[in-house]
C-alpha cells in the first residue's frame, strides 16, 4: 500500500513538474505564434506559424526591422503582428497623414509590410512599449508544408480506397 502511494505521488509530482516546465518555457522563453491577417505579406503570410520569444522584449533586445507581436491598441484581446519601424527618439514619416511624427520615450512605431491592408501606427500613432509581447525569430514554414502534405496524402489515400471500391462493384 505504501509503495503504491509512493509511486502515484512520484507520477503526480513528475507530471506537474513537466507541465510547469513546459508552460514556463513556452510562456517566457520561446513558443509558437500564428499571424492571422495579411498585413505582413509577403514576409509572413496569413496563417503562418512563427517562432516567438518574449525574452527580446523583456530585455529590450529589439531593433528597427524586427517583426513583433503586440496587443492591439484598439482591442486589448487581439494580438497583431507588425514590423518595428521606429524606436523612442526617432522621427518617422507617416505617409497616411502626410507629415513626420516623433516617437516619444517609451513608445515604438509599428507598420505592416502590406501597407494597403494594414492598420498600424500610421492610423493609431506610436504604441507604448508595454503592449509588445514577443519578437518573431523565424517563420516555421516547413511545419505547415508537412501538415498540408500529410492532409493531402490522406485525401489521396481515401480517394484510392473509394476508387477501388467503386471499380469492384462495377465489375
Amino acid at each position: 500500500m505504501n509503495a503504491a502511494f509512493s509511486a502515484i505521488r512520484k507520477t503526480v509530482v513528475y507530471t506537474v513538474t513537466g507541465f510547469s516546465s513546459c508552460y514556463c518555457c513556452f510562456r517566457f522563453i520561446c513558443g509558437l505564434g500564428k499571424c492571422e491577417d495579411i498585413s505582413m505579406e509577403p514576409a509572413i503570410k496569413d496563417g503562418d506559424l512563427v517562432l516567438i520569444t518574449p525574452l527580446s522584449i523583456n530585455y529590450r533586445l529589439i531593433q528597427k526591422g524586427d517583426i513583433v507581436f503586440c496587443r492591439s491598441p484598439k482591442n486589448p484581446r487581439a494580438v497583431i503582428c507588425k514590423r518595428l519601424i521606429g524606436m523612442e527618439g526617432d522621427t518617422v514619416y507617416n505617409d497616411e497623414k502626410g507629415f513626420e511624427e516623433y516617437v516619444e520615450k517609451g513608445r515604438v512605431w509599428l507598420e505592416g509590410d502590406n501597407k494597403d491592408f494594414s492598420v498600424d501606427s500610421r492610423s493609431f500613432g506610436p504604441l507604448p512599449y508595454g503592449l509588445l509581447i514577443s519578437k518573431v525569430y523565424l517563420r516555421v514554414r516547413y511545419l505547415a508544408i508537412i501538415a498540408v502534405w500529410l492532409s493531402g496524402s490522406q485525401q489521396r489515400n481515401q480517394g484510392k480506397i473509394c476508387n477501388l471500391t467503386k471499380s469492384k462493384t462495377n465489375h
